[in-house]
C-alpha cells in the first residue's frame, strides 16, 4: 500500500490566515484520507500533504474550488516530496515571524451559520450582538499590529471564557483561532446612553433603541468601523430633523433594511443587484426607486429628495440584525456619524463629544474599533459592479498587478482621498479616507498611513503625489522623511494608468480622463481630457476648450457661476441681448461684477472640466443653479435625461480644432442649448440632446486619433464616468468602431482610485 502513496509539498498564500483556512484543509484531508500537516507561516500556509494519487489530486483541487468564503489565494505552488510516515494530518503551532506576505481579510458581513444561532433561543449566543466566527465578523477595523493575533487586536482586553477557548482551540469547530470569537459571558457588551452619555438602565437596549427610533428620535449607532446616524426612514419629520441637524441639505441618505422582500417594496432590483446587497461585503448598493401610488408612502421623501435612486444595504452586523428584527421597520437611515466633511466617529468620547447636537441618544458598545472604515458604495452599469467609494468589506484586499513593483506610497488626491502601498505584485489602497481640507482628515489619512504600513509591513522606498501644491497630500508626500525617491504623477495620466493597472493593459491607450478638476502640467485645471497614454508618459492628444471658472472653487458650489461663463464664451457681450429666464433671475449687478471678474481674468482659472460643464448646463436649463453637495447639478441634469420619452434624440453641432492638441469646440452646443431652452423645448429633451452629443463628439474624435495612432484600446476613467448615460453610450459607440473599451471594476472611476495610478505611474516612470 505503501508503494502507491505520493506526498506533496504545498505553499498558499493570499487571504488564508484567520478566515477558517487551516480547519477547512483539516475537513479535506479526513475526507480523502490525507496524512501530513499545515501550518500558518510568514510565507503563508505550508501544508505536507501524503495520499494515494487520486486523492492527492482530489485534495488539492478542493482546496482552491472550495476554499472558504472569506479565503483569497494568490499563489498555489506544489511540489513532490518524499513519503514519510504520518499517522495523521494535524494542524502545527504556526511558526514565529510577522506574516509579511500573508493578506489580512477585511471586515465582512454575519455569516448564516452566526445569524442562525443569535436567532436560536436554545444557542449560548442568543440575542448576542458581537457573534462571530472564521467565516465573518471584524478584521481590519479591530487590528493594530501584525501577526493578526487576538493580542494584536482591540479583543485582547476580553479573555475568553472556558466554552470560547474550547471552540477556539478545536479544529474541528469553525471558531478554531477566530481572533475576536467571544460570547455574553466573555466578550463585549452594549449599553444604551442619552447625548449626555448617561446610561439608560434597560434590561434589553437593542428593544429600547428600536423603541426610540420608532417615536422619531435621532440615535448615534457603533457599527463596526464607526458611527452611523440612525432614523426611522419612514419618519418625515425624523429625516428633516436628521438633515437640518447635520447640515446635510439634499445629499441622499444610505438606508438599512432587514431583507430583500422589503426593499423590493420601495426600489427596482435586478439579479445582479441581490447579488451584491446579499453578498459578504455587503455594500451600499444604488437603486432605482419605484414609483407608484402604494409605495411613494414607503420612504421619507427627505431620504433622496429631487433623486430618481436609493442607496440601500441590508444588515451586516449581528447588532444591525437585532435592532431591525426588534420592530418592523419598512428602512432605517444609516448615515455616515459626521460633522461636514470630518471623519466619521469611531470612539465613545469622541462621538458624546461630536454628536451631542446631532443624535438624541447613543447605542454604544466596549469593543475598540482601530480604524475607521466607512460602509462602501457601489452601482450595476454596463453588466459590471462599478465602485463609487471602495471601503468597508473590500480593504485591505489588494489589487493584483501584472508586474513586481518596489514599496510605494501613494498618496491619492485632494478629494475623495485615498493612498495606496505596493509590495510586489500587490496593490493596497486604503478604505475611503475623503476631502482633504481639514486637520481631523489629514490626521486620519497619517494614522491611516503608518497603520498600513505597520499591519502589511511595507517601508516605502518611493513616494508618489500629484502635482497640485496646496493638496494636503501632496504637501505631506514632500514634507515625508528618509532615504526615498518622491514622484509628482499628473491628476488626469494617474486616472488612466489606475484603469490600465488594474485591467493588466501593455500597450498605450487613448485615455479619456473626464472629471471635475485636477492640475495640468500648463497650470490650467484639466478635466475633459484625451491622452495617449503609456504607464511612464502620456501626451495630451485633445481637451475641451477652456473656460473662466469665475470665483474659482465657488464656481464648483454656484454652477450659475459656469453657465454664465459658457454663455460669455459663445456670445460674447451680446448675452445682455438673449431672453433666458436663466439670466433674467441674475441681478444685473451681480452679472456685471461677474463678466468683470472674466474679462478681467480677476480669480477665473481656465478649465478645461468636463465636469464643470454639466454644472454650467444644468444651470442654464433651470435644473440648479446652486449645489448643496458635489456633483449635484450634474445628477440632476442625468436624471432628466433619463426621463426623457423622446427616442428620437439627435446631437448639437460639434466640431474641434485641428491643432495638437485639439480643443473640443463649446460654442456651437452651447448655442444649440440656448436656442432649444428658447424654443421651449423639455429640459429632458435637452439634457438628452447633450449627452448624445459628448457621445458622438468624443466617439468620432476617439476614431479619427485611433486612425491617426492605431491605437484600438481605449480606458475611461474620472469622476464623469458615474454618469450611466455617458458611460454605457460611450462604451456602445466606441465597441462599434472597432476599439476595445477598458474600464474600472476594482476601483473607483473618481479620486479614489487615483491612488492606484499614482503608484504603478511612478515605478513605471522610474523604471523608464
Amino acid at each position: 500500500m505503501t508503494d502507491k502513496l505520493i506526498a506533496k509539498g504545498l505553499k498558499i498564500n493570499g487571504i488564508v490566515q484567520g478566515v477558517g483556512f487551516r480547519p477547512f484543509v483539516f475537513q479535506l484531508a479526513k475526507k480523502y484520507n490525507i496524512k501530513g500537516n499545515a501550518a500558518n507561516t510568514s510565507e503563508g500556509v505550508l501544508i505536507h500533504a501524503q495520499g494515494l494519487p487520486e486523492d492527492i489530486s482530489a485534495f488539492c483541487r478542493d482546496i482552491e474550488i472550495k476554499k472558504p468564503p472569506l479565503a483569497h489565494i494568490t499563489e498555489f505552488l506544489s511540489c513532490p516530496e518524499p513519503v514519510v510516515e504520518y499517522s495523521r494530518f494535524s494542524i502545527i503551532k504556526s511558526k514565529a515571524g510577522k506574516a509579511a506576505s500573508t493578506l489580512i481579510s477585511p471586515d465582512v458581513s454575519i455569516c448564516r451559520d452566526c445569524l442562525r444561532e443569535m436567532m436560536d433561543p436554545l444557542d449560548p449566543r442568543f440575542g448576542y450582538p458581537f457573534i462571530n466566527c472564521t467565516n465573518c465578523g471584524p478584521r481590519y477595523t479591530i487590528i493594530d499590529n501584525i501577526p493578526y493575533d487576538r493580542p494584536n487586536t482591540s479583543m485582547k482586553i476580553f479573555p475568553m471564557c472556558k466554552n470560547c477557548q474550547a471552540e477556539y482551540d478545536n479544529p474541528e469547530n469553525r471558531r478554531f483561532h477566530a481572533q475576536p470569537n467571544a460570547c455574553p459571558v466573555c466578550g463585549p457588551q452594549v449599553k444604551l446612553c442619552d447625548k449626555h452619555g448617561n446610561e439608560i438602565k434597560t434590561t434589553d437596549p437593542v428593544l429600547k433603541t428600536a423603541q426610540l427610533l420608532k417615536s422619531g428620535n435621532i440615535v448615534a449607532l457603533k457599527g463596526l468601523g464607526g458611527f452611523h446616524l440612525a432614523a426611522d426612514a419612514q419618519n418625515q419629520d425624523a429625516v428633516s430633523c436628521l438633515r437640518q441637524r447635520k447640515a446635510r441639505e439634499e445629499k441622499p441618505l444610505a438606508l438599512m433594511s432587514y431583507n430583500l422582500d422589503i426593499i423590493k417594496k420601495y426600489a427596482q432590483i435586478d439579479l445582479e443587484d441581490e447579488i451584491l446587497l446579499n453578498s459578504i461585503q455587503c455594500p451600499i448598493v444604488i437603486l432605482k426607486k419605484r414609483y407608484d401610488n402604494k409605495t411613494n408612502h414607503l420612504i421619507a421623501q427627505a431620504v433622496s429628495p429631487k433623486n430618481n435612486y436609493f442607496g440601500v444595504m441590508l444588515p451586516y452586523t449581528p447588532l444591525h440584525y437585532l435592532l431591525l428584527s426588534c420592530i418592523p421597520f419598512t428602512a432605517l437611515v444609516m448615515t455616515s456619524a459626521n460633522i461636514s466633511n470630518i471623519p466619521i466617529a469611531i470612539d465613545n468620547n469622541q462621538a458624546f463629544k461630536n454628536l451631542a447636537g446631532i443624535a438624541d441618544y447613543f447605542l454604544i458598545h466596549n469593543r475598540d474599533i482601530y480604524l475607521r472604515s466607512d460602509d462602501s458604495i457601489v452601482r450595476n452599469m454596463a453588466g459590471s459592479p462599478r465602485f463609487l467609494r471602495r471601503s468597508r468589506g473590500y480593504v485591505p484586499t489588494p489589487i493584483f498587478l501584472k508586474h513586481k513593483l518596489p514599496q510605494i506610497l501613494a498618496c491619492g488626491a485632494g478629494m475623495k482621498n485615498t493612498i495606496c502601498l505596493t509590495r510586489e505584485k500587490n496593490a493596497f489602497i486604503s478604505q475611503h479616507i475623503g476631502n482633504m481640507d481639514n486637520l481631523e482628515t489629514f490626521d486620519f489619512f497619517k494614522l491611516t498611513i503608518e497603520h498600513l504600513k505597520r499591519i502589511l509591513d511595507i517601508k516605502p522606498e518611493i513616494i508618489a503625489h500629484d502635482l497640485h501644491p496646496d493638496y494636503m497630500s501632496t504637501e505631506y508626500a514632500l514634507a515625508y522623511q528618509g532615504d526615498v525617491q518622491k514622484i509628482g504623477i499628473q491628476h488626469h495620466h494617474a486616472h488612466i494608468v489606475s484603469c490600465m493597472a488594474e485591467n493588466h493593459i501593455q500597450d498605450p491607450v487613448i485615455g479619456l480622463s473626464f472629471d471635475g478638476t485636477g492640475l495640468g502640467t500648463d497650470g490650467h485645471i484639466w478635466g475633459g481630457e484625451i491622452l495617449i497614454s503609456e504607464y511612464h508618459s502620456f501626451t495630451r492628444a485633445a481637451h475641451f476648450s477652456y473656460l473662466p471658472m469665475p470665483g474659482s472653487s465657488a464656481a464648483i458650489k454656484e454652477p450659475w457661476r459656469m453657465a454664465v461663463s459658457c454663455l460669455y464664451h459663445a456670445f460674447g457681450k451680446k448675452l445682455w441681448d438673449i431672453d433666458l429666464l436663466f439670466l433674467k433671475n441674475i441681478e444685473k449687478n451681480k452679472l456685471k461684477i461677474l463678466l468683470d471678474m472674466i474679462d478681467k481674468d480677476i480669480n477665473s482659472p481656465q478649465t478645461s472640466s468636463l465636469g464643470r460643464f454639466f454644472d454650467s448646463i444644468a444651470a442654464l436649463t433651470g435644473i440648479r443653479t446652486h449645489a448643496s453637495f458635489e456633483g449635484q447639478a450634474a445628477m440632476e441634469l442625468e436624471m432628466e435625461a433619463e426621463n426623457n420619452i423622446s427616442h428620437l434624440t439627435m446631437p448639437y453641432d460639434y466640431t474641434w480644432t485641428s491643432e495638437q492638441p485639439r480643443q473640443i469646440m463649446l460654442k456651437p452646443i452651447i448655442q444649440g442649448i440656448v436656442r432649444d431652452i428658447q424654443a421651449g423645448c423639455p429640459v429632458s429633451a435637452i439634457s438628452s440632446r447633450f449627452h448624445m452629443t459628448l457621445i458622438c463628439l468624443v466617439s468620432d474624435l476617439c476614431g479619427i486619433i485611433g486612425k491617426e495612432t492605431g491605437i484600438k484600446q481605449i480606458a475611461l476613467s474620472g469622476g464623469v464616468f458615474q454618469n450611466a448615460i455617458l458611460f454605457k453610450g460611450l462604451i456602445s459607440e466606441l465597441n462599434r468602431k472597432g476599439f476595445k473599451v477598458f474600464t474600472h471594476s476594482l476601483v473607483p472611476c473618481s479620486d479614489g482610485g487615483i491612488s492606484l495610478g499614482q503608484a504603478v505611474a511612478a515605478w513605471a516612470v522610474l523604471k523608464n
